[in-house]
């Protein structure tokens, strides 16, 4: 496992490099780092979309195993979802929010 994982994260390095290659121009004027910032955006965003996805599905898994095993807390086990899904998806539309202010 930690070799698969040490693997994806070298590739996705060197897959990535592309994107600082070309330089800015002499006479152009503006932020010297703009393009590292904008794809560090886009990790985020990336990363905070799938691990946004993987809570909400633990925690769809989790709620459903909780409702089957105790039917007359339903209620307050869905509460808690909706709660928890909405916190959730906040991580990923700030992370959102986050690229375009930075793409700016």
């Amino acid at each position: 496992m930690k070799t698969k994982l040490t693997f994806l994260v070298t590739s996705l390095l060197v897959l990535a490099s592309p994107i600082f290659a070309q330089g800015q121009a002499a006479g152009a004027g503006g932020a010297g780092g703009s393009k590292f910032h904008l794809a560090m955006a886009y990790l985020a965003m990336g990363i905070a979309s799938g691990l946004c996805g993987i809570g909400q599905g633990r925690a769809t898994a989790s709620a459903a195993e909780a409702m089957a095993r105790n039917p007359g807390a339903i209620a307050a086990i869905r509460v808690a979802l909706i709660l928890g899904l909405v916190l959730i998806e906040s991580l990923a539309l700030y992370t959102l929010v986050i690229t375009f202010v930075v793409g700016k």
